[in-house]
C-alpha cells in the first residue's frame, strides 16, 4: 500500500480493518465524540463484508493496539457525477495517539488504495465548526470542493413554497429558446400532493429494471452498477429502507435515499438523496414534488431530523426545486483531494 502521507511513523502497522477491531473502534470513536456509535460502526462493516469491492477500511496499530482506523467507499454515481471517486466516511485516531503522524498514515493508505484502483479523487464533507478536523483535512490537502451541500429540518405540516414545476428531469419547452414556465400553482399539503400526482410507495424488487431506464432517459447513460448498489441496501437493510417510487400506470420517478448517522460526527439522524430523477417525458407534472413530499412524511414518522443532498453549482433547475421546497445551504461544507 502507498504511505503518502505521515511516512515518518514507522512504527505504525497498517492493514485492512477486521471485525475483531469493532469494539476497539467503537470506544476510539466514544472517546472522540463522547457517544457511541455502535450501529453505525455495524452497519458500515456489514456493507463492507457483503460489498468488499466498493468499501475500503484501514486499520492501524501501534504496539498491538488499534490507534486509528479510516473508512471511505466508492462513489459510482451518487449526486450525478460521472467521475469515479472515494467518500472519506470517517477517520478517527486515538486520543492518545493524535498528533504522531497516526491519521496522515492513515489517509496516505486511502490515497495509495485509491490510484492503484484508477481514483483520482477522495471526497468527504465536514461541519464549518469543526475546526481540528478541518485543520486536518487541510494539512492533508483538502479543498473546497465546487458542489453544494444543501439541507433542510423535515416536518410534518408544510414543503415551503414548492411550485409543481419539476427540476428533477428535463423541463418540457415549446419552441427553441422558450424559458421554463415557473407560474404553476404553489402545494402545500404532504399527504394531498403524494396521492394526487402520483401512486408514490417504498421500493419493490421489481422496480429496478424501470429505475435504470428512467435513469438512462435522464443522465444520457448507464448507471446500472450504482443503481443496483442502491437498490439492494433500499431492499435489504432496514435502517435505510426509505427510497421511493412514483407510478403513473408505470414508474415515471424514483428517490433513493438513506438515513445517516454517524460520519464525521454527525449527532442527529440524517435522511441524504443520492439521487432523484423523473422521467423526461413527465417533467413539470409534479412528480418530484410528489416524491419528495411523501418521502418528508415518512422521514417525520421515522423521526429523522434533516435531510441533505448534494447539488452541482451549475444545476440552477434542481438548485431552485429544491431550494423552494426549504432547503437552505448546509453548515457542512463539501471538501475534496485530487490526487496525482
Amino acid at each position: 500500500m502507498g504511505n503518502r502521507l505521515g511516512s515518518g511513523t514507522t512504527d505504525i502497522e497498517l492493514r485492512y480493518l477486521a471485525s475483531v477491531d469493532f469494539d476497539d473502534a467503537v470506544a476510539i470513536d466514544a472517546e472522540i465524540l463522547g457517544r457511541r456509535g455502535r450501529a453505525y460502526f455495524e452497519r458500515r462493516l456489514q456493507a463492507a463484508l457483503k460489498a468488499p469491492e466498493d468499501h475500503v477500511q484501514f486499520a492501524a496499530s501501534r504496539d498491538g493496539k488499534l490507534a486509528g482506523y479510516v473508512l471511505a467507499r466508492r462513489m459510482a454515481g451518487e449526486f450525478g457525477r460521472a467521475e469515479p471517486a472515494l467518500r472519506l466516511e470517517t477517520i478517527g485516531v486515538a486520543p492518545g495517539q493524535q498528533g504522531h503522524g497516526v491519521g496522515m498514515r492513515l489517509l496516505g493508505e486511502l490515497e495509495g488504495w485509491a490510484l492503484k484502483h484508477d481514483i483520482r479523487q477522495v471526497r468527504t464533507s465536514a461541519h464549518w465548526r469543526s475546526h481540528a478536523l478541518l485543520g486536518f483535512l487541510d494539512r492533508a490537502g483538502f479543498e473546497l470542493g465546487g458542489n453544494h451541500i444543501i439541507d433542510c429540518a423535515v416536518h410534518s405540516d408544510r414543503l415551503g413554497e414548492l411550485e409543481t414545476v419539476d427540476a428533477t428531469a428535463p423541463p418540457a419547452r415549446q419552441g427553441a429558446g422558450a424559458e421554463v414556465d415557473y407560474g404553476a400553482p404553489t402545494v402545500s399539503d404532504f399527504e394531498t400532493l403524494a396521492r394526487d400526482r402520483a401512486d408514490v410507495r417504498g421500493l419493490a424488487s421489481g422496480d429496478l429494471a424501470d429505475i435504470i431506464a428512467i435513469d438512462r432517459a435522464i443522465t444520457g447513460r448507464s448507471r446500472e452498477s450504482y443503481l443496483n448498489r442502491l437498490f439492494d441496501e433500499a431492499l435489504n437493510d432496514s435502517a435505510i429502507r426509505v427510497s421511493l417510487v412514483a407510478r403513473q400506470g408505470m414508474a415515471v420517478g424514483f428517490i433513493m435515499a438513506k438515513t445517516d448517522f454517524g460520519d464525521f460526527g454527525r449527532t442527529a439522524p440524517t435522511a441524504v438523496i443520492d439521487t432523484i430523477g423523473v422521467h423526461p417525458q413527465f417533467a413539470g407534472a409534479g412528480i418530484g414534488t410528489a416524491m419528495l413530499s411523501q418521502l418528508f412524511v415518512n422521514l417525520h414518522a421515522l423521526h429523522v431530523e434533516r435531510v441533505e443532498t448534494v447539488v452541482a453549482a451549475e444545476n440552477f433547475d434542481l438548485l431552485g426545486f429544491f431550494y423552494k421546497a426549504g432547503f437552505s445551504p448546509s453548515q457542512r461544507l463539501a471538501l475534496v483531494k485530487r490526487l496525482s
